[in-house]
């Protein structure tokens, strides 16, 4: 389909997704036996859920006919329940079915927001370096992006972000634990990027896809403890990384009830319902999985460990940990050229496959040509020391 034949088309207004584009450096490759590729790329289980898990989801298969037809479009019942009673727990808050909804992925919990809260030539503050697809959404829909540069500890500034409200500005969005850049936002940060939002009658939208690997013990901020919270607050999930439902795309939203009930006519637009066998897995999971899922909690702290005090011998040759937390490690090399030919470069010399930085900032920002996303959910200890070892013996 010639692309001039659409010259208007939303999809223009935007860049090729990073994991799509860096999937196809692999075109052709042919690495040397003793050294296997390395895929620091996508921060995506690799392995599939526990067995009793993927044994619900069967036995829903077989006999539970309701898994096979549409279904309530903000998600079962049960498993909303479920959901807000597990984040009362979390987040030592109160916190009723109503106030949650299932989504088919986490994205998709961003893009209902979205569409809920912005018309065209509305504004959204979004700190960089950014989760790329909360930017591509924005361009599709016509929304303008503000970007926000993060300091040196990789932390949004609120006085900062205040000085880019404008008439036109809708909402605030942070991720922690970050993606890209993996830190945790400190609970005072996050309360202040609060009070900021409420402050200026906007939303602040909150993305804690990764709050399961937070290293911190109780709660991470007490926004839901407010109890006009979903006045300001809306918040952000992801089953997928917590309990291996990647391909099963399920997410969720907590917000005010006027919130859902707009959220719920783009998401019944668009996919009716969330994958009723998805749900099945996932309340099970909810039910089931409190200590295998603490486990997989200290497998990924002890993998941030072995990034930090791993890092010496990268850091005597120039390069920094800007950030370290959840999935991700962030870092700035030592060389005079940009990332992205770095990046390419490093897959076939080095057998590494990590994301330039240019992926998650402005284009022509300078701090992306200096910087790279490493993805470390899936390559464990070991591998962690071979990746170490192959960027201390590389340089271009």
């Amino acid at each position: 389909m010639p692309q001039a034949r659409f010259p208007h088309a939303r999809t223009k207004d935007t860049f090729v997704s990073p994991i799509v584009n860096s999937r196809r450096w692999l075109e052709g490759l042919n690495l040397p036996a003793d050294m296997p590729l390395l895929n620091l790329s996508q921060a995506a289980p690799a392995d599939p859920p526990p067995e009793g898990l993927r044994r619900a989801i069967a036995e829903a298969a077989l006999g539970d006919d309701s898994s096979h037809l549409y279904g309530a479009v903000l998600g079962r019942d049960s498993l909303r329940a479920a959901l807000a009673a597990k984040m009362g727990r979390h987040y030592a808050a109160d916190l009723k079915a109503g106030d949650v909804a299932i989504t088919s992925g986490c994205n998709q919990a961003f893009a209902a927001t979205i569409a809920a809260l912005c018309g065209e030539g509305d504004q959204v503050i979004l700190p960089t370096p950014w989760y790329f697809n909360h930017r591509m959404w924005l361009d599709m829909q016509g929304v303008e992006t503000c970007p926000l540069p993060v300091g040196a500890a990789m932390l949004p500034c609120p006085d900062a972000a205040a000085k880019l409200i404008t008439d036109r500005t809708r909402a605030i969005v942070l991720v922690t634990p970050n993606n890209p850049c993996g830190v945790e936002y400190p609970g005072g940060l996050v309360q202040r990027f609060y009070d900021l939002a409420r402050a200026h009658g906007l939303a602040l939208i909150v993305d804690e896809t990764y709050r399961d690997f937070d290293s911190r013990d109780g709660p991470p901020h007490g926004l839901f403890q407010d109890p006009g919270w979903s006045d300001t607050l809306i918040h952000l999930y992801s089953f997928s990384k917590a309990y291996r439902l990647t391909g099963h795309r399920l997410g969720a939203v907590a917000a005010h009830r006027d919130h859902l009930q707009e959220m719920e006519k783009f998401l019944d637009t668009v996919t009716i319902c969330p994958a009723q066998l998805g749900q099945v897995g996932a309340l099970w999971g909810l039910e089931n999985l409190d200590d295998w899922l603490a486990a997989e909690r200290q497998e990924l702290l002890r993998r941030r460990a072995a990034i930090e005090s791993g890092f010496a011998p990268l850091a005597a040759r120039g390069w920094q940990l800007l950030g370290c937390g959840a999935y991700f490690a962030y870092v700035a090399h030592p060389f005079d050229q940009h990332s992205d030919p770095l990046a390419r470069r490093l897959v076939k010399e080095a057998g590494i496959l990590m994301l330039p930085g240019s992926m998650f900032t402005p284009k022509g920002d300078p701090s992306g040509a200096q910087q790279f996303r490493i993805a470390f959910a899936n390559v464990d200890t070991s591998g962690i020391r071979t990746l170490f070892d192959r960027l201390a013996n590389w340089a271009p």
